[in-house]
This record gives C-alpha cells, sequence and structure tokens, in this order.
C-alpha cells in the first residue's frame, strides 16, 4: 500500500500493469504482469495522484517530501510531473502546465536577411554578419567551436575504459555515468552558444531566410564534423526563440542552386567544386565569396513569390497565427 501526497491510503499500480491485468483477465495475454527493475525504467509520469506541489522547491511524493533545485517558476495549472532520471545519474522533475500565451510585443527592426550554414564559418548573413560563437572564434568569424573535437581525448579515454569493465558491475556503472557526464558537458556547450547565436539573431532581425539543409548526405560527405556542429539542432533552436521574438522564419528549397548561381546575372556555374572558395562570374565578370553570394541568393530567393518556399509552416508564426504584436522602432 502506498501513501498519496496528502497522506491518505491508495493502492498504486501503473497504468501499463492495469492494462496488462485487463488484458489477462480477458485472456488476451498468457501471464500477468510482472513488475520489473526500476533501473529500466528511465522515467515515470504521475497525472493528478501520488503527489502535491507545496510550492518554492518542495514536493510531497509517495508520503515523502522531496526538494528539488527550482530553476525556473511554474507558470499556469500544473497537469501532470514527470520525474526523469538522465544517464549522468541526475534526476530531473518536469511540470507539465498549462497556460495561455501572452502576445508578444517588442519593437520591430525592420532587417530581413538570408543565411548560409557552411563548415569554415557557422553562418554567413547576405549583409555581410558572420556568426561563429565560442572563445575558439576568431574575430572574422573562421574558426568554429566543436566541443566533441575538444573533448575526444576525453570520451575515447571513457570508452575504452568502459570496454575493459565486466558488463553490470559496479566499476562498470561508475565509468559508464563518467561517460555520459562527457558527453552531457559536449550538449550542453553545443546549446550555449547556439541559444546565444538564436537569441542574437531574433532580436536583430524580423525575418530570417534558411536554406533547407540535407543533414543526411552532409553526413556521409564530411562526417563527425556535421554532427558536432549541430546544424539539425540549431534550426530547431532557432524556431523557439523565434516564438519568443516574434520573428519570421522561412526556409527555400534545398534544390535551389545558392552556390552555383551569380547574384547579380543570375548565370549557374556548374563547374565550382566544393574546394572553391571565391570564383568570377564568366558572364558579368563579378567576383564572389562562396558563402556570401549563396546567403545573398537565399535572401533573394525568399524574397520571391511562394513557389520559392520549400513547405508550408515552416514560419514560426504558422502555427495558430502570428502572436507578434507590430510596431514601428523608436529612435
Amino acid at each position: 500500500m502506498r501513501f498519496r501526497g496528502d497522506g491518505t491510503k491508495m493502492p498504486f499500480v501503473s497504468p501499463i500493469h492495469h492494462q496488462g491485468y485487463q488484458k489477462f483477465f480477458r485472456k488476451e495475454n498468457r501471464r500477468p504482469p510482472t513488475f520489473r527493475k526500476r533501473s529500466r525504467y528511465r522515467a515515470i509520469t504521475l497525472s493528478q495522484t501520488g503527489w502535491r506541489y507545496e510550492g518554492g522547491n518542495r514536493l510531497w511524493l509517495f508520503g515523502r517530501l522531496c526538494r528539488f533545485h527550482h530553476s525556473r517558476e511554474i507558470d499556469g495549472t500544473i497537469k501532470t510531473l514527470t520525474i526523469k532520471r538522465l544517464p549522468t545519474g541526475r534526476m530531473v522533475v518536469i511540470f507539465s502546465c498549462l497556460y495561455e500565451d501572452a502576445p508578444i510585443s517588442r519593437a520591430m527592426t525592420g532587417k530581413s536577411a538570408g543565411f548560409d550554414f557552411g563548415l569554415q564559418t557557422f553562418l554567413t548573413g547576405s549583409d555581410g554578419t558572420r556568426f561563429a560563437a565560442g572563445a575558439t572564434a576568431s574575430a572574422q568569424g573562421e574558426a568554429l567551436p566543436q566541443p566533441l573535437h575538444a573533448s575526444l581525448r576525453e570520451v575515447r579515454k571513457a570508452n575504452r575504459a568502459l570496454a575493459r569493465k565486466v558488463h553490470g558491475s559496479r566499476h562498470g556503472r561508475q565509468v559508464r555515468r563518467t561517460l555520459a557526464q562527457a558527453h552531457a558537458r559536449i550538449a550542453h556547450q553545443r546549446q550555449a552558444w547556439q541559444w546565444e547565436i538564436a537569441h542574437d539573431l531574433c532580436a536583430t532581425y524580423d525575418t530570417i531566410y534558411l536554406e533547407d539543409l540535407d543533414l543526411r548526405g552532409m553526413s556521409k560527405l564530411w562526417g563527425r564534423k556535421v554532427a558536432d556542429l549541430g546544424f539539425g539542432r540549431f534550426v530547431q533552436i532557432l524556431h523557439q526563440a523565434a516564438e519568443k521574438h516574434g520573428t519570421h522564419i522561412h526556409h527555400i528549397d534545398r534544390f535551389f542552386p545558392s552556390t552555383k548561381r551569380c547574384h547579380v546575372c543570375g548565370f549557374i556555374n556548374h563547374a565550382i567544386t566544393l574546394r572553391d572558395r571565391r570564383w568570377t562570374c564568366p558572364c558579368c565578370g563579378t567576383p564572389h565569396q562562396r558563402d556570401q553570394n549563396a546567403a545573398t541568393n537565399i535572401y533573394q530567393a525568399g524574397l520571391r513569390p511562394a513557389p520559392t518556399q520549400s513547405r508550408q509552416g515552416t514560419s514560426s508564426c504558422a502555427r495558430g497565427g502570428c502572436k507578434t504584436h507590430v510596431r514601428a522602432a523608436t529612435d
């Protein structure tokens, strides 16, 4: 018998086992469900019973008062509670709340630009802006922070140590936790500068045009570096930041020849290779920098009518309408 957060007794049976018993009594299963080890489950979700939130960092959980690190304020009505165990050994408390989004009110800058992803420069803008966050970035923005590459020796050392341990042993669990902590630190470093770039972009530009990337094909060509830079995760973070700032995000078709096309006369140079960082248009004679020319073409394609858009609903305000309250920027 377990206890609820308010101290009253109640039988506690998980929904999975409850469904298993129902199928067993209906002769759909041959045997009743078994209670497996807690190590096989990484999370548990409770709806309205078995817990009670006392405010602050206090939480009644199955008759015990637990305290947690109160990282942010809890807004709205709490609907569910999820307790998740991370591979590093830490426990995370997740509250699912129901609340209404307030309309966004901010001063519009009136700026819009197209951006091209690259392996030498993370983001190159059509207006000449370059983004490369991190301590290793130079003033020109050429160097890129690669947290996995910087911590590769530590990860290899932890993997070799784990391979020497007996599966299921205590030392094996300790080394596995050390390896998980190394990967978690790498992921946190990558997300830190990606969120910094996303907020900087959304605070500067009202409309951003990006190219739809073929990440699977890029990974086959350049391997680990593409995964280390995290282009796909950055696009997700950028959309989340755009919803908070009220910025519009649009994507261009991945088959649009942004790199091979001259943004001045429209000539498409099929002789360009991956090693050509600079080239001159044979038609109009305009010299081009590879990333700068691609970003300008993406921006020009984004200003054209809807057929140049890759898919419907790529804008951050496409779901449920735009929440941005537009007002003129003041000096």
